[in-house]
């Protein structure tokens, strides 16, 4: 019996190094580019985070931030400076294309990158921190630990207090340190933020605050090839000339919490995830309203807790819904629902607790969901005002007046059939068999009748 042929091993070891090879080489070293358009949240840091991490254990040449922002949360763009600051892979903050802004948080961060450029036709600053609860010069309210780095303005008034004064120096050390860290032009960097001071990329280059201007990520990167950075790892040279670009777009998961953590998204599903609660608990058993409000109200909760919230919006907001709900159930004339109109109107404009740009709940849509909100109490106060003229169907009440038809031929004492029951009847007057008599009261178990003309046969 002939014996099966197994493969050489001279063969297996080529193949087996040839596969190791392959993949076993790293991949060619490319600048990753993260691109930030719009407000600066929390999706925003941890998107930027990320793309570091992701750039670092890759071996990218260095990371290119294009920014397009108009202003963002304090909290976020510390975040995303801290990732900077600690990053190992140089990062080069680029506002661009042309158009593009780096206004309030964009410019922190543009002066955390380890180079900073710009585009033609961009500018930067107004870096003036916003106090929460009210704009520079007016009185704050209770601060709830959270501001943001103020969207771009006029020139700022100076703060008339001294939570505002305290907000504004510490904004000015915080970007100061971070000039002197990266050689550039700390004066303009207190005016920024003191002044709100804003420039254009040529100013900017001229003034210091910006290392260069670049028509495009070609020539930028050409640019800045072959010079020496202070990481925290120590001196890097950078090569970047003739790299590759990677666009690193956000997962799936930073797009939803982008989404969720949206003012008007975390506002409509605040709402619905209520009102789904409430029909729930007035409807037992429908578990469609209850789920959806759960499911809702979870998500809102899950997105609020990221953003700056002024919890007595909240209160109104759920004062509002119980006054209108209570108004369809004891009509007051309207003053329970006028009254919780105005509580959730004004618990929708204090919901969130910031002034950045891009962070406000939208007036039109709080004007809609006030005209729903009255809507369904119009509706429920409607249906409640019905059922009550609605003749009574069930219950003692309801058998006062009923018609019944006699079993049996009777005088006081018998029965009759109602609702396809049998009942004992009594009746001061004779009553035939099958004769239509009508329920004058109960007693009991024993109906009180009178009996009619009719006689069914």
């Amino acid at each position: 019996m002939a014996r099966p042929r197994i493969p050489s091993v001279r063969w297996l070891l080529p193949l087996a190094l040839l596969l190791f090879a392959v993949g076993g080489t790293p991949a060619e070293a490319a600048v990753h580019r993260l691109s930030v358009d719009g407000p600066i949240g929390p999706a925003t840091a941890g998107y930027i985070e990320q793309g570091l991490d992701e750039a670092a254990t890759e071996g990218a040449a260095a990371v290119l931030l294009q920014l397009d922002t108009p202003g963002g949360l304090t909290s976020s763009t510390r975040r995303i400076n801290d990732a900077i600051l600690a990053s190992p892979v140089p990062v080069i903050g680029y506002v661009a294309p042309a158009g593009a802004r780096a206004a309030s948080a964009g410019t922190y961060i543009l002066y955390a990158s380890h180079i900073a450029a710009m585009a033609p036709g961009t500018h930067l600053g107004a870096a003036t921190p916003v106090q929460l609860g009210g704009a520079p010069g007016t009185p704050p309210q209770q601060p709830s630990g959270e501001d943001e780095a103020g969207e771009e303005a006029a020139p700022a008034p100076k703060p008339g207090n001294a939570t505002e004064r305290k907000a504004v120096n510490d904004a000015v050390a915080y970007l100061r340190g971070l000039a002197e860290l990266r050689g550039r032009n700390a004066e303009w960097a207190e005016a920024a933020v003191r002044e709100a001071a804003t420039l254009t990329a040529d100013e900017a280059e001229e003034k210091r605050v910006i290392d260069l201007v670049a028509a495009d990520t070609t020539a930028l990167l050409n640019a800045v090839d072959g010079r020496t950075l202070d990481l925290p790892g120590g001196e890097r040279k950078l090569a970047t000339a003739g790299e590759a670009v990677s666009d690193r777009a956000p997962d799936w998961r930073t797009r939803l919490l982008e989404t969720l953590t949206h003012p008007n998204v975390a506002y409509i599903l605040l709402i619905i995830g209520i009102y789904g609660l409430i029909f729930e608990f007035a409807n037992p058993g429908g578990l469609v309203p209850g789920i959806a409000g759960a499911i809702c109200l979870l998500l809102a909760l899950y997105a609020l807790q990221a953003l700056p919230v002024n919890y007595a919006g909240i209160a109104l907001i759920l004062l509002g819904v119980a006054l209108m709900i209570a108004e369809a159930f004891a009509p007051s004339f309207g003053a329970l629902g006028l009254g919780g109109v105005i509580a959730f109107v004004a618990g929708s404009l204090l919901l969130i607790d910031t002034h950045a740009p891009g962070f406000g709940i939208s007036i039109p849509l709080i004007a809609t969901m006030a005209i729903l909100s009255a809507g369904i109490l119009l509706v429920i106060a409607r249906l409640a005002v019905r059922s009550h003229r609605n003749p009574v169907v069930s219950g003692a009440e309801e058998i006062t007046g009923a018609e019944a038809v006699a079993t049996t031929a009777f005088t006081g004492h018998g029965w009759v059939h109602l609702h396809g029951e049998a009942w004992q009847a009594e009746s001061p007057r004779p009553v035939a068999a099958g004769q239509r008599v009508r329920v004058t009261r109960r007693d009991g178990l024993t109906l009180h009748v009178e009996p009619l003309d009719q006689v069914e046969s």
